[in-house]
């Protein structure tokens, strides 16, 4: 077995794990009830992912203390809530999940300071290390007396007195790690402190050095700790991170110092470290988009590998077996910790143990269905996977009667649909107009930076076919053949069509589909018209190849519409825009294009700009026209996708789940 290793066991402090796979922290949102502890979705949501095979089960953050910042924030473990409440909840978590050979840890937290998300701030001033910036808001914080460090400290032992009484195997520190409140002591840039919480490095390493004692006090020096820690900040200053590659002044954490801090921390009883890089000002980096680079840690990870003698996890795309089992295998860390890979297949494990790695619905690194509804909706769920943080409501109904479906359409509407059907017994055929399947998957993953969303694509592929799904290729389905056929229900994913427009002279211009799947050539100076995600996108690829591309925007900023993304995403996706030469031109009109020129209407009045080719990126519009024709003649029909409504690849896999699910 190629990944035997991956299937070693391995200790913490006095815990034995099973395998070298954890489920790396993400924030618990949508997970708890108001009295502090985990709901019913919290609890099925953990232990899914300890059924599918993962060895260590690390929860997202819960805060110890929820009285110095005066936040209402899910899941606290102290006695600020309801302790009995949280202890209770927690060893109905604890105890199933032990039922599968799982171990699971309790990440706490002390708190955010200054990068607190601004719906989580309410009315209360933030707080830091010293009075610095905060993240978001043009607020400054206010310092932290000792006396609240020290409430904090105790906060730490006995919210971990708790989690090991309601039967959690160890706890993990979200500590110097993202810039978070403890991270802010750790760093020098933000940390201006006189006393002994400031200064020399074993000064701003107190805080996380106290927080280790106390939890020994409470909970014995057996008791694991882990610590989730950051080698390097990727700061550049206030609100502005570096890009992979980027030549920078580091202002928060360089590596040396946190190869030192490493073994300092170790020093002070951490029994682990789960290293990344980066923090909330260069949250790309905490929270790796498709623009990065897979397994992007490594080289902070080996860095504090070599000098510490416990230990070390890393996480960050970590999807890939191969990379993960060349990690592990060459001293870069000694556990592989995923996050979004287990909410988009919680099986990843088992199915990677049984030589079924072909069977792992990839995870495409969005972020729409985590960190971006963690962001602005305060819950965690996925995009790919409509099950996850709701898998006792999503469950698989069961099939009362067979019916015979057919499904009109085989891009991610379509063969989601086709998928749910057939694992619940319905007998789906799908029709698809081309060659391919995966609609605008096909063209959304031709740059390179995007090769997770063809692999959903062949997934989907491979999926149909293992299930017995009828396909038919190259098959365009009329209302005469509906009406003339026996199916008992009709689905239609018709997908969409990119909008276009006369600009005079369009024999070079194109849609963005054309140019992304190769199918046109946009020479050398090519501009693309409109810039959402996709355009984009679109230009990145080409500027990367080489070309000098120019975005025109109407609006007077890019990426102003059809959100909210991810910040991590949209933040570096504009970064990396003008880092790779891109030309970007808001607030202008173009009014036509010919003999090699754009002409354009601005601010500034009008102009003319250079344009080898001009690739139209201004929207689809719905397909619908089949299901117009069936609407009065077909009792149970069924409109999906970017037929019904324009929008993500998540809401097209949601949305067909939701209506294949109880057909």
């Amino acid at each position: 077995m190629k990944y035997r290793k991956l299937f070693e066991p391995w200790t913490i402090g006095n815990v034995t794990v099973k395998n070298r796979f954890a489920m790396a922290p993400m924030g618990p949102l949508g997970l708890s009830d108001s009295e502090g502890g985990w709901n019913q979705r919290g609890i099925d949501y953990y232990t899914r992912r300890a059924a599918g095979g993962t060895g260590l089960i690390i929860t997202g953050v819960t805060f110890s203390d929820c009285e110095v910042e005066m936040q209402s924030m899910p899941n606290c473990p102290n006695s600020t809530y309801n302790p009995v409440h949280f202890v209770r909840t927690s060893r109905e978590m604890t105890e199933r999940v032990h039922a599968y050979g799982a171990k699971i840890f309790l990440q706490m937290s002390g708190g955010f300071g200054r990068v607190t998300i601004p719906t989580n701030l309410g009315e209360f001033p933030p707080v830091s290390a010293s009075a610095v910036p905060h993240r978001w808001l043009d607020k400054t914080c206010r310092e932290l007396t000792k006396d609240e460090i020290h409430s904090i400290v105790k906060s730490f032992g006995k919210g971990a007195f708790n989690a090991k009484r309601a039967g959690f195997d160890g706890i993990e520190i979200h500590a110097v790690h993202e810039g978070y409140l403890i991270d802010q002591f750790a760093m020098s840039f933000i940390n201006h402190r006189t006393d002994e919480y400031g200064g020399s490095l074993e000064n701003r390493l107190r805080f996380a050095k106290e927080i280790r004692e106390e939890i020994a006090k409470t909970c014995g020096k057996d008791f694991p700790v882990a610590l989730r820690f950051s080698t390097k900040s990727m700061m550049k200053d206030f609100r502005e991170g570096a890009l992979p590659g980027e030549e920078f002044e580091e202002k928060g954490r360089d590596t040396d110092e946190g190869v030192e801090a490493a073994k300092l921390l170790v020093s002070y009883g951490y029994d682990a470290l789960d290293v990344d890089a980066g923090c909330y000002d260069a949250w790309w980096w905490n929270h790796p988009p498709m623009y990065m680079e897979k397994a992007p840690y490594k080289k902070y990870a080996k860095a504090v590998k070599d000098v510490v003698n416990v230990p070390v996890l890393m996480a960050g795309r970590m999807d890939n077996p191969d990379t993960a089992l060349e990690c592990v295998e060459n001293g870069i860390c000694d556990v592989v910790s995923m996050g979004r890979p287990l909410l988009a297949d919680p099986d990843y494990v088992n199915k990677l143990r049984a030589n079924h790695y072909d069977q792992v619905r990839p995870c495409i690194s969005c972020q729409e269905g985590c960190m971006g509804r963690i962001q602005n909706y305060s819950m965690i769920n996925c995009a790919v996977n409509p099950q996850t943080g709701k898998e006792r409501s999503n469950a698989y109904g069961p099939v009362l009667q067979k019916k015979k479906v057919l499904v009109v359409g085989g891009g991610v509407a379509g063969c989601e649909a086709a998928r749910v059907l057939a694992i619940r017994g319905h007998e789906p055929v799908l029709f698809e107009k081309s060659d391919k399947l995966g609609g605008n998957l096909i063209p959304g993953g031709a740059p390179s930076f995007k090769e997770d969303d063809i692999a959903l694509a062949e997934w989907y592929g491979r999926e149909l076919n293992r299930l017995g799904v009828e396909v038919h290729m190259n098959s365009e389905v009329t209302k005469d053949y509906v009406i003339a056929s026996d199916f008992d229900t009709v689905i239609v994913a018709t997908g969409s069509t990119p909008k276009m427009f006369s600009l005079g002279d369009d024999t070079k211009v194109y849609n963005a589909a054309e140019v992304l799947v190769g199918e046109k050539d946009p020479g050398d100076n090519p501009v693309v018209i409109g810039g959402g995600l996709v355009g984009c996108e679109l230009a990145l690829d080409m500027a990367k190849k080489g070309k000098n591309v120019t975005i025109v925007e109407a609006l007077d900023k890019i990426m102003a519409v059809n959100g909210p993304l991810c910040s991590a995403n949209k933040d570096m996706l504009e970064a990396l825009l003008p880092y790779n030469h891109v030309n970007i031109i808001c607030g202008a009109k173009v009014t036509g294009y010919a003999d090699g020129k754009l002409s354009m209407s601005t601010k500034d009045g009008d102009k003319d700009l250079d344009a080898s080719s001009v690739i139209l990126s201004v929207g689809y519009k719905s397909e619908n026209s089949l299901y117009k024709e069936l609407e009065f003649e077909v009792p149970e029909l069924y409109l999906l996708g970017d037929a019904r409504h324009v929008s993500n690849i998540m809401y097209a896999i949601w949305d067909a789940f939701e209506v294949a699910n109880h057909i």
